[in-house]
């Protein structure tokens, strides 16, 4: 369990820094573990119980506080329910009601959570108990709470093994309350270096601190990618030491890749594919410019399958539903029967996208399943039309979403924000080369900025109404 793993660190390399927070602060292993059971004493002696549901609000400037208060929680028996800081009050309402809280921890309460006992505290630790529930982004609908049990949380963790011991530090700027987030808290318990954070993502920042700690490893997402790439921080900064560039929580834009590659020389560069719901199932890829748009292959023990509409296995190359297979015990919808039985399926996790797999049973998306758009009698990828938006020299960023169409049903229509002029005109003679006539996007917005949550992925709702109504396109009918 997790919980034991840090009791073991602390034990084991007490004065070994674990977290630091750039311009806040920084805490050992022993720190943490001392702290963290201070946490589960006072939660036990204010009368919680086991399973009993804690939601823990707090700003990335507080990470330290946050793997604390965390780890205390799940010592205590207690089900954690990370939650940023920066989502909206109302979201914040919608979980604690959902998922019934009885306590809620954040910066200002956590330091009241201390108690003179020391003795170490271990409570309900069992490999089938639910231990935590998260909120999906809910970029495309309300969010939905994914329950995980220890087990499943401490997947692949072994203190005999510490992960990417090339690197003294780890760097990333992930949310608190995201997936990816907490994969990081995890990276910080079980991991080599030490966790390196920041209080909020800017370019030049993030530069800075990979050149002032000579950092090892970087994780990002790929809006922060296409961030560092626009900003050319890599012509003023030096990455030399980055031997692992990983991005997860959405697939790699092909021309993004190839540009992380050039800006991150000695680096290998991995696009890691998963969801909230599926973790720790994963695909791994490894970026080759042989395959520049597939997201890799099974990790960790884990599985894949394309299933067609009718439920049989796809053929190489046949479009259908991508479904991963949890190496762990399988995650769940908390309190939403109907949707666990409907996505989690005997091990399986379906993943909500569209996909297929080459000769040699590497993944490509297509598309979200329900962002696909309908076009007469064509489907086209949102995907692949961003794509090729971002082979542009004076697209920074794109964001395409099916706008209703009174003859087609939908087309395509993208917002693009660019990095130097360029006219419509001009963007629709670059996509003539690149894509099909009915993949053409019917409405191009030039925005300042694409509308997205906490963790950078684009608000598609919003995007529609950024967007506006379809334009109709020469040659269509």
């Amino acid at each position: 369990m997790l919980p034991d793993l840090l009791m073991r660190r602390g034990a084991e390399q007490a004065g070994k820094t674990a977290i630091i927070v750039t311009d806040v602060g920084e805490i050992t292993f022993g720190e943490w573990d001392r702290r963290a059971n201070a946490t589960a004493r006072a939660l036990i002696d204010r009368g919680l119980s086991p399973g009993d549901r804690v939601a823990l609000v707090f700003g990335e400037r507080d990470w330290i506080d946050y793997a604390v208060a965390w780890c205390g929680v799940l010592r205590a028996g207690c089900v954690a329910v990370p939650l940023s800081e920066r989502l909206a009050p109302a979201e914040i309402d919608y979980a604690l009601k959902d998922c019934g809280v009885v306590q809620t921890i954040s910066k200002e309460s956590s330091a009241e959570l201390s108690a003179n006992d020391p003795a170490p505290v271990r409570r309900g630790l069992e490999p089938d108990k639910l231990a935590q529930i998260i909120y999906t982004s809910g970029t495309t609908g309300q969010a939905k709470g994914v329950g995980a049990t220890h087990a499943n949380l401490a997947y692949g963790a072994d203190a005999r093994h510490r992960k990417l011991a090339h690197s003294r530090h780890f760097l990333h700027a992930f949310p608190i309350g995201t997936n990816a987030g907490q994969a990081m808290l995890i990276n910080s318990l079980d991991a080599s270096p030490a966790a390196l954070t920041m209080p909020m993502f800017t370019p030049g920042r993030f530069a800075r601190l990979i050149e002032i700690y000579e950092v090892g490893t970087v994780f990002v997402v790929p809006a922060m990618a296409i961030q560092l790439l626009n900003a050319g921080v890599h012509e003023r900064h030096d990455f030399s030491s980055v031997r692992l560039l990983g991005s997860t929580a959405a697939s790699l834009p092909p021309s993004v890749a190839a540009g992380m590659a050039k800006a991150f020389p000695k680096a290998t560069i991995v696009n890691y594919y998963t969801s909230t719901e599926a973790t720790p199932a994963q695909t791994v890829m490894i970026v080759d410019p042989a395959r520049p748009a597939s997201v890799g292959r099974p990790s960790q023990g884990g599985d894949l399958r394309i299933l067609t509409q009718k439920g049989e296995t796809a053929k190489p190359r046949e479009t259908g539903e991508v479904w991963l297979r949890s190496p762990a015990g399988n995650r769940v919808y908390y309190g939403d029967r109907q949707a666990t039985d409907r996505v989690f399926r005997d091990g399986w996790v379906r993943m909500g996208d569209l996909g297929y797999l080459d000769d040699d049973k590497f993944l490509y998306l297509v598309d979200r399943e329900s962002d696909v758009i309908k076009s007469g009698a064509h489907k086209v990828s949102t995907i692949q039309v961003e794509a090729a938006l971002h082979e542009h020299p004076a697209i920074a960023e794109a964001a395409v979403a099916g706008l209703p169409h009174p003859v087609l049903g939908r087309v395509a229509g993208a917002a693009v924000v660019t990095r130097a002029p360029v006219t419509p005109a001009e963007l629709r003679t670059f996509l003539l080369d690149r894509l099909a006539p009915h993949e053409l996007p019917s409405r191009l917005v030039f925005v300042a900025e694409l509308p997205k949550n906490h963790l950078g992925k684009v608000v598609k709702p919003r995007l529609l109404d950024l967007i506006g109504p379809a334009d109709t396109l020469p040659g269509r009918k």
